[in-house]
């Protein structure tokens, strides 16, 4: 992978993978202490993470010494006794490169920081690249992205559109053309470096619940449905703190529910997908056969036609949350309004008197931050 000159050699040492499980159970329990809580003394951490302080001081130290963690300094404070020195994580220690492959027109991605700062951004465009040539162009942008770079990088986080499986194998992907394609050992291959794949809805959902302090989206609570519109139509799902796949990994592909038996024959060849009345291509070629006064209605249906799907899931589960990420010209607006007023025409007053429904604050970049939050599960045992 190409990158600046001076840059770092590139090293993975510190993964926990290739620790003894007992050591890298107690090590994660540390780093997500420091990471959630911010900066505390050894004894603080010993405290919050249950273990000893001999443990946890021979923890800190190869953590500082790996260049996660620094000492900060004595705490200043009116407390009996020599001050504590304070520990936190260096957000800058390793650079992680994370790309987002669910838009019609380009491929995206950034270098962030282990906070989820973005340090670089790249892109290329997609020009109708299927198959092998949208391989690529992934490959591609990575490449950019490494060369970007100026401190080690602790892995690969891609967020794509389709079903993905726990090997990051994409099982399908109709649009990008995949069908069961080993894109994390591709890329792995291609970089040298770990690499982890997941669903685009789900990276988003999951960079809400990691990083959503960060970005101002911070979840209300620990459950959440974040319904991604682009390229396709997708929902992610945490429910109690926790990420829902499905025995299928096929959780939340709402986008080839039927919502309309005599509508458009959708690209996985049944007719009236939702996708076809809620993804963005299609739904700017509808609006573009409409004048200025008819958008409004048709903006609306496809909003009451989210509902109609959404009403029963949330009704099932109780969330209290819906994210809606999509294009804000498309998603704000009627849309917006038709889907929220669907949902509570179709559930009990109990569910929807607690409902948000909202959209996804302007620039904010879910699916890549979820896939940053990708690696550092992998690599660091960060939730």
């Amino acid at each position: 992978m190409p990158r600046r000159e001076d840059a770092p050699v590139t090293t993975t040492t510190i993964s926990r993978q290739q620790q003894p499980p007992l050591r890298a159970h107690n090590r994660s329990l540390v780093l997500e202490a420091l990471y959630r809580d911010g900066s505390m003394s050894r004894a603080d951490l010993a405290r919050r993470s249950g273990l000893t302080r001999p443990t946890v001081s021979a923890l800190v130290s190869d953590l500082i010494d790996d260049g996660i963690a620094r000492e900060l300094g004595v705490r200043d404070d009116a407390r009996v006794g020599k001050p504590a020195t304070l520990v936190g994580i260096e957000s800058d220690a390793f650079h992680i490169v994370t790309v987002d492959l669910s838009s019609a027109e380009r491929f995206v991605g950034a270098v962030v920081d282990l906070r989820g700062g973005v340090v670089e951004r790249a892109s290329v465009e997609l020009d109708g690249a299927v198959g092998e040539a949208a391989v690529g162009l992934v490959e591609r942008l990575v490449d950019d992205l490494g060369s970007l770079t100026t401190r080690p990088l602790l892995g690969i986080g891609v967020a794509t559109p389709g079903i993905v499986d726990h090997e990051g194998v994409v099982r399908t992907a109709v649009h990008l053309g995949w069908y069961d394609l080993d894109l994390r050992s591709r890329l792995s291959d291609h970089v040298g470096l770990p690499v982890h794949v997941g669903n685009d809805s789900n990276a988003a959902a999951v960079g809400i619940r990691t990083f959503g302090e960060t970005t101002g989206q911070a979840a209300a609570g620990q459950s959440l449905m974040v319904v991604t519109i682009d390229h396709g139509v997708g929902v992610g799902l945490v429910v109690a703190g926790a990420l829902v796949e499905g025995d299928q990994f096929s959780a939340g592909e709402i986008g080839h529910v039927t919502v309309d038996e005599n509508g458009d024959v959708c690209a996985c060849g049944r007719r009236g997908c939702l996708e076809e009345v809620l993804a963005a291509p299609q739904l700017r070629s509808r609006l573009r056969q409409h004048d200025e006064g008819s958008r409004g209605a048709v903006l609306n249906d496809a909003g009451r036609a989210l509902g109609l799907v959404l009403a029963p899931i949330i009704s099932a589960l109780n969330l209290n949350e819906v994210v809606l990420s999509g294009p804000a010209d498309l998603v704000e607006g009627a849309l917006l309004r038709a889907a929220r007023e669907t949902v509570r025409q179709r559930t009990l007053s109990a569910v929807s008197n607690g409902l948000i429904m909202r959209i996804a604050g302007s620039g904010t970049d879910l699916a890549l931050l979820g896939a940053a939050s990708f690696v550092l599960q992998a690599e660091l045992g960060l939730t």
